[in-house]
């Protein structure tokens, strides 16, 4: 009985911020706010380069897929912590809590990829920009995006169904807001060796492997644009990566705070608050970054809603 116990989990408690009920409904003003302007806004991104020919680029088609990505992701996250803080009821299935943590993991991961594909189409239309419409061809940009996809899941995955194997037989409420990783493990009652093994390979894979396609990248750029003998030029060659670069750095700073370190020193409130940045902040600011620092995307945005035939200066 005992061990039948310690192996068949119904459900998680997802604690959250119940442990501050007093400040339940400005956490659920604050969140649905920002899930609402982050849904918009990235939709709003999508349609503005759909609508748009001046925007059927490859620059704009990863950006579109970015914005979706994102969409999907706030919405795997923020709709059942709204749901947790309005009714105070905080189950959540094994099975959900497993799917959740599936679709966190490889859309996360797809965002990291999308970001190096990004970098790279950088790169080559201002290193390479003669050569730009023959290599960032249709047939490759699709191509990079489908990799994308494919290694993101394939990756989630694993360590989903590695994570499905494992006993919870100490308490069963999970200091947290959603299925993350490393509040999982803490537990976790099985031996979790060959689970931090893979996850460790795939972080190296998955995260330093896109990012030093970025850093690579951009110091190719760098070298390059500091050779334009005109500040117009500069100006303009920086411009084209300003929002990019500010979202690269967005995105590795917290992940990096919350995953590259050891499970031994994770910190719940620590973990949450950072959690809270990535999962919500970064998805609702990605639109502002993208549009009000590019012309273009202002533009298109005046244009999809009639506003006027011409960017706005």
């Amino acid at each position: 009985m005992a061990i039948k116990n310690q192996t068949s989990v119904s459900d998680f408690l997802l604690l959250g911020f119940s442990a501050h009920p007093e400040q339940q409904p400005l956490l659920f003003g604050l969140f649905l706010g920002m899930y609402l302007v982050s849904v918009l806004g990235n939709l709003l991104i999508i349609m503005a380069i759909g609508s748009d020919q001046h925007l059927h680029t490859p620059m704009y088609f990863f950006l579109a897929n970015l914005s979706f990505v994102e969409t999907c992701f706030t919405c795997t996250i923020v709709p059942k912590v709204l749901a947790n803080i309005l009714t105070q009821r905080h189950a959540i299935s094994h099975t959900g809590c497993l799917v959740q943590m599936y679709f966190f993991m490889a859309l996360t991961l797809l965002d990291d990829f999308l970001l190096a594909v990004m970098a790279y189409d950088r790169y080559v239309a201002i290193c390479l920009p003669l050569h730009y419409t023959t290599i960032m061809c249709p047939q490759r940009c699709l191509l990079l995006v489908a990799a994308s996809w494919l290694c993101s899941h394939l990756l989630a995955s694993s360590l989903t169904l590695l994570m499905s194997q494992f006993s919870f037989c100490a308490s069963h409420a999970i200091p947290h807001f959603f299925c993350d990783v490393p509040p999982l493990l803490k537990l976790a009652c099985s031996d979790t060796q060959i689970f931090e093994v893979t996850m460790l390979t795939e972080a190296v894979l998955s995260g330093m492997i896109p990012l030093t396609c970025v850093l690579v990248s951009y110091a190719h750029i760098m070298h390059t644009v500091l050779r334009i003998p005109s500040a117009g030029g500069k100006h303009k060659a920086f411009s084209t990566c300003g929002s990019h670069l500010s979202v690269v750095t967005l995105f590795y700073a917290t992940l990096f705070l919350v995953y590259f370190q050891p499970s031994s020193s994770y910190s719940a409130d620590t973990g949450m608050v950072v959690s809270v940045i990535y999962t919500m902040v970064t998805p609702m600011l990605n639109p502002f970054i993208y549009s009000l620092r590019n012309r273009d995307m202002k533009g298109a945005l005046w244009r999809l809603f009639g506003w006027g035939r011409c960017s706005p200066q």
